[in-house]
Parts: structure tokens; sequence; C-alpha cells
């Protein structure tokens, strides 16, 4: 059995913790790994490690590899170099499978952004699909229903098949009055999103119900390769693997995934799986409180205070600050698409971001000019690179940095400086075993991050 992880969402709706270029899959939210490190961890019981595959955005792929490293020397990621919905990447991810593994492995399909604690009763309706799928089914996993819930895909199940109902009909988040009546109906079950089948089925499919997809990928060659070609992907239709294949194919059964699963997609969610206080309230970070209830409280760097709140939510990040009842938070895309319109950076990155050499934060920036405190984990280097639109000027604060500029080489303490010229091909390097900080002055006319052109990088990110 292969597994693929769909770890290539951008989160919209756990805004403003999860952002376009670190999104949630890997943020930590319930224990000491990230979302993304859980779900391979949990495919893990139920395969090898080196079967397993995620596939992502081009601009995830090295901080993923960094997360995955951790739990599998040689991860094995596919990179899309857009993002174009579940079709797209799962179709990608068979043909991978098809052309190096073969055509008649098991594939299972899987988010990276749930929460699953029963690992027993996962493999469990793991081991039921699997023998769907053995006889030409694509099979998907429903979970019974245990509230009214919007947010969330609904299947109607049919006549039994094996361990198995054949599906009648899948409904993408119905109003409340609808969500109401699948409730009570003991045929409808939630849709969780993970999928079974053989690739030679799968693609078979596709060519019958959704060609638009089936005719691009025929004409990608993923032998003994994982990046993408632009030029051929950015033809596929952005599109969900529910309204591409599943809601059309009359191939498709469910099996129950009898086990505590919950869809980690809103800050409802969070709260749900959350330990809360006598109040039923959730406190993280910094946070101070006088008679609230039924609240969610994220800090991640100032205080918060709150007085008498009730079924609310608030989330603090450095440069951003969410708040909205309870009951709305499926809404917070909304206003993330709203910063996405008006190129917003809040909807973009952090001010401190992530990279799998160390991470930097953003101090100052106005007209002309950005600063940056850098943090170059020991022996980790940023890329050999060039910018085109913007010089630097770097102070070493910290620790020990080998700096390679034009060709020549230079060691630099704490309290030495350095300028990197426009256009000049440089790096920035910690070959010790103690951390490098370095405060970083951009100056020139275009302050972003994708004036970088790279030569060498030991992550994988030179295309």
């Amino acid at each position: 059995m292969f597994g693929i992880i769909l770890a290539g969402g951008s989160g919209s709706r756990l805004w403003p913790l999860s952002r376009e270029l670190y999104p949630k899959q890997l943020l930590n939210f319930t224990g000491e790994n990230s979302l993304l490190q859980a779900t391979f961890e949990r495919l893990q019981k139920c395969m090898p490690a080196e079967n397993i595959l995620s596939i992502t955005n081009t601009k995830h792929t090295a901080n993923v590899r960094m997360q995955l490293k951790d739990l599998c020397t040689e991860p094995l990621i596919l990179s899309e170099p857009v993002s174009k919905n579940t079709a797209p990447a799962i179709a990608l991810s068979a043909k991978y499978i098809f052309q190096n593994e073969g055509h008649e492995e098991i594939i299972l399909a899987v988010p990276s952004d749930h929460l699953i604690n029963d690992i027993e009763g996962f493999k469990s309706a793991i081991q039921k699909g699997e023998e769907l799928a053995q006889q030409g089914y694509i099979v998907t996993f429903g979970v019974k229903p245990s509230y009214c819930e919007t947010g969330f895909g609904y299947i109607k199940s049919g006549a039994q098949i094996g361990e198995g109902y054949k599906v009648m009909q899948f409904s993408e988040k119905p109003d409340i009055k609808t969500a109401q009546e699948y409730l009570l109906d003991k045929t409808c079950f939630w849709n969780s999103g993970i999928f079974m089948f053989k690739a030679s089925v799968l693609l078979q499919e596709l060519q019958k119900h959704c060609p638009e997809i089936f005719e691009i990928i025929a004409n990608i060659d993923l032998q003994n390769k994982r990046e993408i070609p632009f030029v051929e992907f950015d033809k596929m239709p952005n599109i969900s693997i529910d309204y591409a294949l599943m809601e059309k194919s009359d191939n498709v059964v469910m099996t129950e995934l009898n086990s505590d699963w919950k869809d980690l997609g809103s800050w409802d969610a969070i709260y749900d799986v959350s330990k809360k206080d006598k109040n039923n309230n959730v406190f993280v970070g910094h946070v101070m409180d006088e008679d609230s209830k039924n609240c969610l409280v994220y800090s991640s760097s100032k205080l918060v205070a709150t007085i008498g709140l009730e079924d609310t939510v608030i989330v603090e990040t450095e440069d951003a600050i969410l708040a909205c009842k309870k009951d709305r938070t499926q809404d917070v895309k909304h206003i993330y698409e709203k910063l996405k319109e008006q190129n917003d950076n809040t909807s973009l990155v952090h001010k401190t971001v992530y990279r799998p050499w160390g991470f930097y934060t953003v101090i100052a920036q106005g007209e002309g000019f950005l600063t940056k405190i850098i943090h170059v984990n020991p022996k980790q280097k940023l890329s050999l690179q060039s910018h085109n639109h913007r010089s630097e000027h770097w102070v070493i604060l910290s620790g020990t940095a080998k700096v390679v500029l034009e060709s020549k080489e230079f060691i630099l303490n704490s309290g030495h400086s350095i300028d990197i010229p426009v256009k000049a091909i440089h790096s920035l390097q910690n070959p010790y075993d103690e951390a490098v900080e370095v405060i970083e002055v951009q100056k020139g006319d275009i302050l972003i991050e994708e004036d970088i052109i790279r030569y060498e990088d030991m992550y994988g990110r030179c295309t």
C-alpha cells in the first residue's frame, strides 16, 4: 500500500496563525508535532515510511522536507508549481505511483489537517477499505455525524457492498436546515476527504469522467521525477476530487471511519479538541481573563486581557488580531480573501518567517528599506544567491558566520559587518555548533522575497 498526503493547502480559515507561505499543516496545534508530522506518523502505522508520498506547493517544499526528515531519512515529495485543488494533486500523485511502483498498487489519499487519536480504529477502517479497493472500487470514508455541522461535506449511503455501502450522493456544505436533516438521517455521513483506490482504477475513472485532467497528466512524465512541469500543470482545472470525479462515478463505495476523526480546518474545531478550564475556556499563551466563558484566546506574543466574553475567538499574532464569535469562524476565510485581493502581506507571511535553515523576523520597514533579524541554526546555510533590486548590509549580533561574497570567503564574529552590493552573488553560512544571529538592512526600490536568484541550495530550492 502507498500513501498520499495532501499538504498544499493555505489554511485560510485558521488565519492569522496560518499564512499562505506557512500554512496550517506546518503548525502545531495539539501536541509535539505539526499536523503534517502527525499525519505522516499515522500513515506509518499502515505502511512503510518510504511508501508515503507528500504533495505540496513548490513554495512549501523545503519546509515540508525539513519537517518530514525528522521522521524519514529521504521523504518522498512531489512539488506542485501552482495550487490547483485536490483533483490535480491526487491525479498527479497516482500517476507518479503508477509509473514508478505499479498500476495495481493500492493508494490511500489523506488530507494533512486531520486529528485522529484512535489509531486502531483508523487502521481497522483502512483494512476494510483496502479489501474494497482490491475489488476495483474507489473507496471513501464516512464519519457518523455527532452534531449539526454546515462546514463539512456529506455522503448519503445506499445498499451494502461487503464492508461498505454504495454511495448514492455527495453533498457539499449544506445550510443549517439541511444539516439538521442529515444529522437525523442514519444513511448520511460526514465526508472525511479520505480516499482509497488502485492507481489504475483512479486513472481510468478520470479518463471517463474528467478527461480535461486525464489528458494533461497523460502527457506528464514522472518516471523518477518529482518536479511537476509548470506549463502542463498550469493548464489543470482548479477543482476538488469530489466535483471532478466522486460525484460523477458510479464506482464509489463508502466504509465507515469509526474513530475520533476531526477536521482541524477552523478555530471552532481547534476549540473543540483543546483542553478547557472550568469555564470551558481555552487559553494559549499570555492570557489574563475575568469571567469569560466558552472562549478560545490564543496569544503568540502580547498579553491578551479579556473580561466577560462568551463564545468568542481571539487570536493574536505579531502583526494581526482576529476577534469573532465562535459560530462565525467559518467566515474567517472571507477576511483572508479580502487581504489577498488588497495584496496585504498579512495573508502571505508572518513577521517571523520560518525557513529550512532557521528563521527571520521583520523588525522595521519603510520607503526604500527593510530590516530583519536573521537566525541561522547550527550547521545550516542560506542559498548561494543574488538580488536584482536590493543591496544588503549584515551585522553579526551573535555567533560566528561564514560569508561567501563573489567567490571570496569571510569569517565574521559578533560586531563584524559586511556590505552585499546589488547583483552580487553571496551566501550566509553557519558551519559551527552555535546559532548565528544577524541584523540585515535591505535598501532598494523593490524589497520583496521573490527578488532572489538561487545558484546553489542544500534544501533543493534551485529551479
